[in-house]
């Protein structure tokens, strides 16, 4: 039987080893490239994905999305949007039965529709941020909710980098890869306890409350 909390708090986290996707990592820039990565991916039930956005440090100013990943549980695409937009076909595969799985979805959203795109929203996907208290966790943030389950920590260095640079380095490749991958890794693993009914749920004391007790 696994014991989940319901929270965890950012010394545990920041006491953790560190984590990263250890499987194989594709940026795709070409639209033949991501033909072949779209194949690949609808061969899979469940994948996970997230995007990256370059950061604006001006008040008023908003970057296109930069960047779309998409992981199953030992393979990630990164797909260069601000090389080939969104190709029809990449489109149809966001809206297609394929369970798709991300946090903060709606921000995910929001950034692919600046692209002239159909509501993504049609397709098969999953709000980990909602999926997650069916177990009694509480956590919101990604790195958190793999910090309860799996007693690691993910990286969140490389987030404000530049996500439309020429090339993208080595570490915001491995950065990317490891958010999506993250999010299909949290769903089999919690999906997997539930089929066996293998959980129970504790609650971490809250620290507030016991020091009004004192």
């Amino acid at each position: 039987m696994i014991v989940l909390h319901n929270k965890i708090s950012k010394e545990l986290v920041s006491a953790m080893p560190k984590t990263n996707f250890t499987g194989r990592i594709f940026v795709i820039c070409t639209e033949h490239d991501a033909r072949m990565a779209v194949d690949y991916l609808n061969t899979h039930a469940v994948v996970g994905i997230d995007t990256e956005t370059r950061p604006s440090f001006r008040k008023g100013q908003k970057h296109k999305v930069a960047l779309l990943q998409i992981s199953t549980y030992d393979t990630c695409f990164l797909f260069r949007l601000n090389y080939l937009g969104l190709p029809d076909f990449l489109e149809r595969f966001l809206q297609n039965s394929v369970l798709k799985v991300g946090l903060s979805l709606r921000d995910d959203f929001t950034v692919l529709q600046r692209l002239n795109t159909q509501d993504p929203r049609k397709g098969n996907w999953v709000e980990l941020q909602d999926y997650v208290q069916r177990f009694g966790i509480e956590e919101k943030s990604l790195q958190k909710i793999f910090a309860l389950l799996f007693a690691k920590r993910i990286s969140k260095s490389q987030r404000l980098s530049n996500w439309e640079a020429e090339t993208l380095t080595e570490a915001q490749q491995l950065y990317a890869a490891t958010d999506a991958w993250a999010c299909v890794e949290i769903y089999n693993y919690l999906e997997e306890l539930r089929n066996r009914d293998a959980f129970r749920m504790e609650k971490v004391p809250d620290e507030s409350s016991e020091k009004k007790d004192i």
